[in-house]
């Protein structure tokens, strides 16, 4: 379950930031995090609240944004959109595909106070 070393990275992130900005708390957390990411959204929801018990993202306002997964076709350069990394193409059904968009995981944002 890497989703709780995910969450524990973000609350150590989370306090890092606060540090830096000498501040006490996030009041919110904006995240990305991409259908082809391999992270599991709700096992990572599941874990939240245990995983930011007695750190700065407590009470924290989550906002997660999913990103669909994308590709462009290395063979007839279209682009589309996929639900795993090896959809084939829906023009040329070639397997050669770039991922352009869909693997993010990352904090989008940290409003702190």
């Amino acid at each position: 379950m890497h989703e709780l070393t995910i969450t524990l990275s973000i609350v150590n992130i989370a306090e890092e930031e606060v540090r830096k900005a000498s501040a006490q708390k996030v009041e919110e957390i904006e995240m990305e995090i991409g259908q082809l990411s391999g992270v599991e959204v709700d096992s990572l929801e599941f874990l939240w609240e245990e995983a930011v018990r007695s750190s700065v993202l407590e009470s924290a306002e989550r906002k997660i944004y999913h990103i669909p997964g994308k590709a462009r076709c290395m063979e007839c350069d279209i682009e589309f959109e996929i639900e795993q990394i090896f959809d084939p193409c829906p023009k040329c059904q070639q397997y050669f595909n770039d991922i352009v968009a869909g693997k993010e995981l990352r904090i989008k944002s940290l409003t702190v106070t």
